[in-house]
């Protein structure tokens, strides 16, 4: 295989680019081992009072992540998360203003490998989300695993992240003063697997839970659609039914999170490696679907909210593909 190196002469600030988004990835894929292995080698050292003492922490704090999380707007605003955003670039764009006063679900579509789009506009402010809308404080949710690794949880709290339990949405989306937004990545770990360029196939018809919640609090959806986040990376090929599709579905019941086998480029070559292309993102917020609270919602109520939730979905999409170099030809996929 022919390797295509950078050149020698890149400008500084597209290394600096770079840089920003390899610690990106190694926060994503390394950094909560390394915690979990400097807290284990803590307790072994004779220093070993401050682990115990911080796993007192730990156990005193052990619901933050339900309840709203400990967000930091100093960490938010690194001058990092701008060499971030334009390494893609990286944009958000809204198409009406939210009200400040009501609570919000915002569905984010499509996952992705990484969920880089997510991450740089609701977990930082190098986008502009608290100018764009104001009065609004978003929450991007995890899995509850990764709040549970020592110090590694205190990071990702500090960006706005919290749990994706059921009774941590409820918390967010159930604040009589409203303000909160809490974004969900709706087709979850197991749409990564299928996360690849030019793929427009969304796991959302068997997701209600967020429509559930939204109906049973009254908080508004509404529906995000991130184009380029599926161009990022490249995956080997696993079809549904192929062994390594089954060993992934396999290891993702037993763990929880997905494993997709991505690659792209690397930091001083362009032929391989876990660096992502440097691909637009362009997050749009769409409009917001009223909800009327309903405290015990039927199967039906669900089901109607979730056509309608769907049909806004689609219609973004339709509204914007055009800009965004995609053909008339290409339509979203529910499955």
């Amino acid at each position: 295989m022919r390797i295509e190196f950078a050149p020698l002469n890149v400008p500084l600030r597209r290394r600096l680019q770079t840089a920003a988004v390899v610690q990106w990835i190694f926060s994503f894929l390394a950094l909560a081992q390394c915690c979990l292995a400097a807290f284990v080698l803590l307790a072994l050292s004779d220093w070993w009072m401050v682990a115990l003492l911080y796993a007192g922490w730990l156990w005193l704090d052990w619901d933050t992540p339900t309840n709203g999380g400990r967000r930091s707007q100093w960490m938010r605003r690194w001058s990092v998360w701008e060499h971030f955003r334009d390494y893609f670039p990286l944009t958000l764009l809204k198409t009406v203003d939210l009200d400040p006063k009501k609570n919000y679900i915002f569905g984010f579509h499509p996952h992705g490998v990484l969920v880089a789009g997510a991450f740089g506009n609701f977990c930082t402010e190098a986008t502009g989300f608290s100018h764009l809308f104001p009065g609004l404080k978003p929450h991007l949710l995890m899995l509850p695993f990764w709040f549970r690794v020592p110090f590694f949880r205190e990071y990702i709290m500090c960006g706005g992240l919290v749990s994706s339990s059921k009774s941590s949405l409820s918390y967010l989306v159930s604040r009589p003063e409203g303000g909160n937004v809490a974004v969900v990545a709706v087709g979850g770990a197991s749409e990564a697997l299928d996360a690849r360029p030019g793929a427009l196939t969304l796991q959302v018809q068997n997701r209600k839970g967020f429509i559930k919640l939204a109906l049973k609090h009254g908080a508004q959806l509404v529906p995000v659609f991130s184009f380029g986040e599926n161009e990022l990376f490249d995956q080997i090929e696993n079809p549904t039914g192929s062994p390594l599709r089954r060993l992934q579905n396999r290891l993702q019941s037993i763990m929880g999170i997905a494993m997709p086998l991505f690659h792209a480029r690397g930091v001083f070559q362009y032929s391989f490696g876990l660096i992502p292309y440097r691909k637009p993102i362009r997050t749009i917020v769409g409009k917001p679907i009223p909800v009327v609270q309903t405290q015990s919602p039927s199967s039906e109520d669900i089901e109607s909210l979730h056509k309608v939730y769907l049909q806004n979905l689609a219609e973004l999409f339709e509204q914007h593909k055009r800009s965004y170099g995609l053909a008339d030809d290409q339509h979203l996929a529910f499955i």
